[in-house]
Parts: structure tokens; sequence; C-alpha cells
């Protein structure tokens, strides 16, 4: 088994208990709500600048520790959005990734009291609409859709529950024919993962192969693998709208500077 059906397959295993139907009313309900935040897609639709998605993570497979355990995700959601980012990502994972919902919701709550309007996307492995409701209900702006990881009638049943909780989606691939699927289903955002989840290798050529072939109008991101400036000017000249990182800024000493030069690229 590779390691993205792994933690597929665990993740599936973690939902049994609380697999329950979810109603449009209450879909709608949340989406009334909006918690907080601005719309994560015009966050990424800037003419002027990369923009940049900031994560917060804790650990990841490919990578092992990148922070303690104890990371305070508010005191990190601080540094980013002092530091301008664009959106921020919460990876809400806790066994692959060290992240738990409760970081999203305290990070909203941050955003809220500071009248911030920062957009967070749930980083997640989202299989089922019960993971949508719980992000509309923690204040999340966008939901993540691994293409390869799902059937057609499974990401089919995530959008709609997205649609009308009134969260954007990133579709994420790697792939040409994930690319193919993706476009079935009328995506806002396409995200280029560089990272091959089955190997977990990273190479940035990914970006260069399939951005150019997204088309025009829809947002395009590259994601994983971006260190460095000359990554994000990698990213920039291959047609990326924005950058998702993680790990680089996660270590940065000065994710400040670090993230100025990324919007510079």
């Amino acid at each position: 088994m590779d390691k993205l059906s792994e933690i597929m397959a665990a993740k599936r295993q973690a939902l049994a208990g609380s697999i329950r139907p979810v109603r449009n009313q209450e879909l709608e309900r949340l989406g009334q709500m909006q918690r907080q935040g601005g719309s994560f897609l015009k966050a990424l639709a800037r003419k002027d600048r990369l923009s940049v998605i900031a994560e917060i993570k804790r650990k990841s497979p490919s990578a092992g520790e990148i922070a303690s355990a104890t990371l305070d995700a508010v005191e990190q959601a601080r540094e980013y959005v002092n530091a301008e980012a664009d959106c921020l990502s919460i990876l809400t994972d806790t066994d692959y990734f060290g992240g738990k919902l409760q970081d999203l919701w305290d990070v909203v709550e941050f955003l809220e009291c500071h009248q911030r309007k920062t957009p967070c996307l749930r980083k997640d492995f989202m299989v089922h609409p019960v993971q949508v409701a719980e992000a509309a209900e923690a204040g999340a702006r966008c939901i993540l859709i691994i293409v390869r990881a799902l059937e057609n009638d499974e990401i089919k049943a995530l959008r709609d529950a997205a649609d009308i909780a009134g969260l954007d989606i990133l579709y994420e691939i790697h792939e040409e024919r994930e690319l193919e699927k993706a476009l079935r289903f009328d995506p806002k955002i396409i995200g280029v993962n560089n990272r091959d989840l089955k190997r977990f290798k990273t190479d940035l050529v990914v970006s260069e192969a399939l951005i150019p072939q997204i088309p025009n109008g829809i947002i395009k991101v590259s994601e994983s693998g971006i260190f460095d400036p000359e990554d994000a000017t990698r990213a920039r000249e291959c047609g990326a709208d924005a950058i998702l990182v993680g790990e680089a800024l996660m270590k940065a000493e000065d994710p400040e500077a670090l993230m100025e030069a990324f919007h510079q690229a």
C-alpha cells in the first residue's frame, strides 16, 4: 500500500464512528454564519504579487518532526499574519501531521479578536461531508480535495456540501489525468502538489509541467518543495498565482523576511 492509500484508509477508519447524514439546512446555516475571514479565492487572485498560503504543521511523513508537538498554532498564525500571508493553511490531521481541529478553531478565534480577514484552509484528508460541516463551523473558508484519493461521487458530495456552506475548494492534483478529473467539477482553484503522495518524492518540475495546462480563469497554486525565493520564482514563471509553503516558513528564523521574498519573487 502506498503512503496516500495508507493515510486515506486510516482517515476513513478514524471517521467511521462520526459519519452521519449532513443536511443541506445545516450547511446553509453554517454558511450564513461565516465566522471569519474573506474569500479564499479572492485572496489568491492578486495581480500585483505572488500570493502565499502559509501553512501551520508540526510534522509530516516526508519531513518528520518540523516543530514541537506543543507548538502554539495561534502564535504561529500571529507570525504569519504579521508577515502579510494572504491565506493560512491549518493542518487538522492528527496521526500523520500532528494537527487537530481545535487548531483551526483557535486560529479563527484569534483572527476574529484582532479583526483580521485572513481566510483559512482546513488542510486534511477529506472523505465525507461531515468534515465540510466541521470546517465551516470552525471558521474555515476553504477545504482541500485530493483528487487522486477520491472517487467521482465522493468529490461531488464534498463539492456540493462546500458550495452550500459557502466554502471555496482547493482541488489538489499531481498528474495530468488528475487535472482532467478535476476539471469535471468546474474548479475555481487548482493546486499542483509537487510531492508525489505515493512515494513522497518532491520535484518542482511537476508544477512546470502541469500549471501551464490549467485553463485560464482558474487560480493556480504550486504546493510543496518551495523553500527559497528561487523556488518561488520558478513557480511564478510557470504560471502560478500562489504558492503553499509550510516547512520553510515553520523553520525560518525570520518568517517575515522570507514571506516578503516570496511575495517579490
